[in-house]
């Protein structure tokens, strides 16, 4: 009897062209980089392509992200978090500490201990004290994206604008072909040249690492008591 092995989406094969459908066009031009693309707020669908791309993280993420905001991509997040096999390394700033997602973060941390999970994150500023401005991400070692694109809905863009066309003879009325959004202006690049891939996941690593060594900075439980941790997310909750 054979037996037969079902696989989750993965990156493991990725390629950039994979990204053409969330593009207004839908294709690439064929001259377009096989190493790096670039994306734009209010015409192409990034939050798509970002959930694209995260849920299919089976190895490693590590993060940097200024405004965390999006319901959907931290459901994906929250879900890798307690996923052992997919090591995790996440800095938000510490100026946003309040918001609800990374209250649900402080709060796995403490039913959880997340750093037995092999996730790590914390929320504190920049080497010089500044905010921890990078929006930016490596997935499983093969994938890198950064851009000015904060995770929020008017970050991302949201869709605001069916437009319609009437098919000749259609018995079912206008057809839906497209649309608008309503968005700041950002963009939102990713890359998969091994050298950029690499030294940016060296940055995210340094970064998080300035972020967790200063006094005030929120820490998982790995460097915490849970009571410590408790204490230092009390008044997460609240919107930004």
């Amino acid at each position: 009897m054979t037996t037969q092995h079902t696989h989750a989406a993965s990156l493991q094969n990725f390629q950039l062209t994979d990204l053409a459908p969330f593009t207004l066009e839908g294709s690439f031009a064929q001259n377009a980089s096989r190493d790096f693309h670039l994306f734009y707020v209010g015409r192409d669908n990034v939050h798509e392509l970002l959930r694209f791309l995260f849920s299919r993280a089976t190895i490693s993420i590590y993060l940097n992200m200024f405004g965390y905001d999006d319901d959907e991509l931290n459901a994906i997040l929250m879900q890798k978090v307690l996923d052992p096999r997919v090591t995790m390394l996440i800095t938000l700033d510490k100026s946003q500490s309040k918001g609800k997602h990374e209250a649900a973060l402080l709060a796995a941390d403490r039913q959880h201990h997340l750093a037995a999970f092999n996730t790590h994150f914390t929320l504190g500023q920049s080497l010089t004290h500044q905010i921890s401005h990078t929006k930016g991400f490596v997935l499983d070692g093969v994938v890198g994206g950064e851009g000015s694109t904060n995770w929020s809905a008017s970050g991302e863009g949201t869709f605001a604008v069916k437009t319609w066309q009437h098919e000749p003879g259609a018995a079912a009325g206008p057809v839906h072909v497209g649309g608008s959004y309503k968005a700041q202006n950002n963009t939102q690049s990713v890359f998969v040249d091994a050298d950029s891939v690499a030294r940016f996941q060296a940055e995210l690593i340094a970064e998080h690492m300035a972020a967790r060594g200063q006094p005030g900075a929120v820490k998982d439980s790995s460097t915490a008591s849970p009571a410590t941790v408790g204490a230092t997310g009390s008044g997460a909750g609240a919107t930004h």
